[in-house]
C-alpha cells in the first residue's frame, strides 16, 4: 500500500462575483468589491501558515470569480500563490474566468504569469437560457473570449443543459456553437436545484421546473454522441477533452491524491485530514487577520472509509480502475473492499469488469450520483 505523498496540487478560492447566479450553491459574495483588499490580506497570512513553498505540479484559481479582482489586485494574488505554490516545470496553471471580464489586459497578466489553461463560465450562447441562468454576458462576448485568449495553450468552457423550457434543439445549437470555437476541454453540467441556491425557492413555489429524467438523459447522451464523434475523450463523467489536454488538476481529486487550499470554504486534503475553510468570507478574513484558525470543519480519513472514498472518485474517470493500481493505493482490489454491491452494479448493467479492470457503463454514466452513496 502507498504512504500517502505530497500534495502537489493547490487550489485557491477566490469568492467575489459580480452577483450570484440563482442556480448557484458555492462559497460566494456578490458586489464586495470593498473586501478585496481584507481577503488578500487574510489570505497572505493563510498561507504564510505553510511555512515554506510548496512546488507543486498543477495550480488553480476558482470560485466565485478570480477575474472579479482588478488588474492590480489580480497581478498581487498571482504574485503571492506562485510565491508559496512554485510550479513544477511543465506544470499546469488553471484560471477560472468570467467572460464579461477579459479584456487584453486580464490575457497579458495570463501570459506574463504563465496561465496555460482558462476555464470559461460560459454555460450557454442562447440568449433565452443566459438569461434564465442570470448570466450576464452574452453570446457576442463568448465569441471575442475565444478570440483574446488565442495566446492561452487550453481553453475550456462550462455548458449547462436541463434548463427549464429548454429544447434538444436548444442544447445540439449550443454543442454545435462551442464545437466551432474549437475548446481544448469542455464540461456539461445538467442544472441541478439546491438547498441554499436563489432558485430554490422558485422551484419549490413552482415558478421553475426541472425537466423529466428522459429528457435529461437524452440531453446527457446527444452531448457524448456529438463531442466523440469529433475528436473528444469522454474521460470523466462530466468532462471532455482533445487528447493531452485533460485537466491535470481534476484528476489529482479523481485519483485521491493529497492537495492543497487556501481561501473561504476551500477544501484540503493533506496528511491524511481533510479539512474545509469556514465558508464565510467575513468570517474567514476576520478570523486570519485576527491570527485564529481559518478550519471550520477537520476530518481524519482513513481505513476503509479512504479506500472507499479513493474507489469513488477514480470511477468517475471513464478509464475506471485496475486492480493493480488500486491494490498499490489501498492493500486491496475494488471487490475485497466492496465486492457486494459492485457484483450487484454489474448485474444490474451499471459497471464492467474486465481483464482485472472496473468501470462505469454508458447507463452507469446515466446514474453514476445515485450508485456513489452505496459504495459509501
Amino acid at each position: 500500500m502507498s504512504p500517502i505523498p505530497a500534495p502537489r496540487s493547490a487550489y485557491i478560492h477566490v469568492p467575489f462575483c459580480r452577483r450570484r447566479c440563482g442556480y448557484c450553491n458555492f462559497t460566494v459574495v456578490a458586489g464586495r468589491q470593498d473586501l478585496h483588499r481584507s481577503y488578500l490580506n487574510a489570505l497572505k497570512i493563510e498561507l504564510e501558515w505553510l511555512g515554506e513553498p510548496r512546488e507543486v505540479d498543477t495550480l488553480f484559481l476558482g470560485g466565485g470569480t478570480p477575474t472579479q479582482l482588478q488588474l492590480s489586485e489580480l497581478r498581487e494574488l498571482m504574485e503571492l500563490v506562485q510565491n508559496w505554490f512554485p510550479l513544477a516545470d511543465g506544470g499546469e496553471f488553471t484560471t477560472e474566468a468570467n467572460p464579461e471580464d477579459i479584456t487584453s489586459e486580464y490575457v497579458e497578466l495570463f501570459d506574463e504569469f504563465g496561465v496555460n489553461r482558462v476555464s470559461l463560465g460560459g454555460q450557454s450562447f442562447d440568449k433565452s437560457k443566459l438569461a434564465l441562468l442570470e448570466r450576464n454576458h452574452n453570446p457576442d462576448q463568448l465569441e471575442q473570449c475565444f478570440e483574446l485568449l488565442s495566446s492561452i495553450p487550453s481553453i475550456s468552457m462550462d455548458l449547462i443543459f436541463g434548463v427549464p423550457g429548454e429544447s434538444l434543439e436548444q442544447w445540439k445549437t449550443d454543442l454545435t456553437t462551442l464545437i466551432a470555437y474549437q475548446p481544448t476541454h469542455l464540461s456539461t453540467y445538467g442544472l441541478t436545484i439546491e438547498k441554499g441556491a436563489p432558485f430554490w425557492s422558485r422551484f419549490k413555489f413552482g415558478e421553475l421546473e426541472e425537466l423529466s429524467d428522459e429528457l435529461q438523459r437524452e440531453f446527457y447522451l446527444t452531448a457524448r454522441q456529438m463531442l466523440m464523434d469529433v475528436g473528444y475523450h469522454h474521460y470523466e463523467v462530466s468532462n471532455y477533452a482533445r487528447p493531452g489536454f485533460e485537466c491535470r488538476h481534476n484528476e489529482a481529486y479523481w485519483f485521491g491524491d493529497p492537495y492543497f487550499a487556501a481561501g473561504p470554504g476551500a477544501a484540503r486534503y493533506v496528511n491524511g485530514y481533510r479539512e474545509v475553510n469556514h465558508r464565510s468570507t467575513t468570517t474567514y478574513i476576520r478570523k486570519a487577520l485576527n491570527g485564529e484558525s481559518v478550519v471550520g470543519e477537520s476530518e481524519q480519513v482513513t481505513g476503509e472509509e479512504l479506500y472507499r472514498e479513493i474507489l469513488i472518485f477514480s470511477l468517475r474517470r471513464l478509464d475506471g480502475i485496475t486492480d493493480q493500481w488500486f491494490k498499490q493505493r489501498t492493500g486491496m482490489t475494488p471487490l475485497e473492499l466492496a465486492g457486494e454491491e459492485i457484483e450487484r452494479f454489474i448485474q444490474q448493467g451499471f459497471l464492467r469488469y474486465s481483464d482485472n479492470r472496473l468501470c462505469l457503463t454508458e447507463e452507469g454514466l446515466l446514474v453514476s450520483d445515485s450508485l456513489w452513496p452505496h459504495l459509501l
